[in-house]
């Protein structure tokens, strides 16, 4: 067996319990990622737009710059740590089931912080088998899509 046969195989078997989206915003507006108040709507704002529900936010203002936060939602979390001085963000958009989308926040995200460039990586964790769904495969998470 082909090792493109295995992995066929194996997505036709595999399901996950949640996706994972790394994102990685580039050439921001670095006031908005200085910005406590905003960076706090904008990823509460995010979680709704992708069609999560939000249950608590905590977001922190380092001195001198940079924002950390996490939108904890039903579903899982939105995680953000910010570097205004390099005009970047380092964004964790974590959604299980099938109610929301995280892409939909990764866009969302990107027009917000007027992102020159951004990437993402998408990662599918908790694989389940499909054959019995209520056993977790012992795997590492798979990567399913990479963008640059």
């Amino acid at each position: 067996m082909t090792l493109q046969t295995e992995q066929a195989q194996k997505s036709n078997t595999i399901t996950s319990l949640g996706r994972h989206i790394l994102a990685e915003f580039y050439n921001c507006n670095s006031n908005v990622l200085n910005n406590l108040e905003l960076i706090e709507k904008y990823m509460a704002d995010a979680a709704t737009e992708c069609g999560a529900t939000v249950v608590e936010k905590k977001f922190h203002m380092f001195n001198p710059y940079g924002v950390s936060g996490v939108v904890i939602i039903s579903e899982s979390h939105l995680a953000i740590h910010t570097w205004p001085e390099f005009g970047y963000a380092a964004v964790d958009l974590f959604t299980c089931g099938d109610t929301c989308d995280p892409l939909v926040a990764y866009e969302y995200l990107k027009e917000k912080f007027s992102a020159g460039s951004a990437i993402y990586s998408e990662l599918q964790r908790g694989m389940l088998n499909a054959q019995n769904q209520e056993e977790v495969v012992v795997s590492p998470f798979q990567i399913k899509t990479h963008i640059d």
